[in-house]
């Protein structure tokens, strides 16, 4: 099956949004997915850096940037997991649109933007022990 860069972007926006929506519902965090399918039951541990989000809360984070960083809060180690040992995929999109509300009929441009990273490897977890498993930042 394919899909067209359009379709993948608008689809890719779609998600991202839905995961904002739901990161705000969720009580617990999701767990990783072992090799057989099943769920790690352990928890990875965040990096120790942290940042301070426009909510009010911190998340463990680095903006994109490049690796070898200066500033503080961008680049270096793109991955969310301390004590990781696999493969990062990273985009930063930089989206527009245009917003139609739906009762009036009225139409507006849009920004969206959107960091998104998918890794898959080993971590070890919160139990000290090592684990295979795969994890999405959306």
């Amino acid at each position: 099956m394919s899909i067209s860069r359009r379709n993948f972007i608008w689809s890719s926006a779609g998600a991202a949004s839905a995961g904002l929506v739901l990161d705000a519902a969720l009580s617990k965090p999701l767990l990783a997915s072992e090799d057989d399918g099943g769920a790690c039951s352990a928890q990875p541990q965040p990096i120790p850096h942290t940042i301070a989000t426009p909510f009010g809360t911190t998340i463990h984070h680095f903006f994109p940037g490049p690796v070898e960083g200066v500033n503080p809060v961008t680049g270096h180690d793109p991955s969310d997991i301390f004590d990781f040992s696999g493969t990062v995929a990273q985009t930063d999109l930089l989206l527009t649109g245009t917003g139609t509300d739906l009762n009036t009929g009225n139409s507006a441009p849009y920004n969206f933007h959107t960091d998104m990273r998918f890794m898959a490897g080993q971590f070890r977890g919160a139990d000290g022990e090592t684990h295979k498993g795969a994890f999405a930042f959306i």
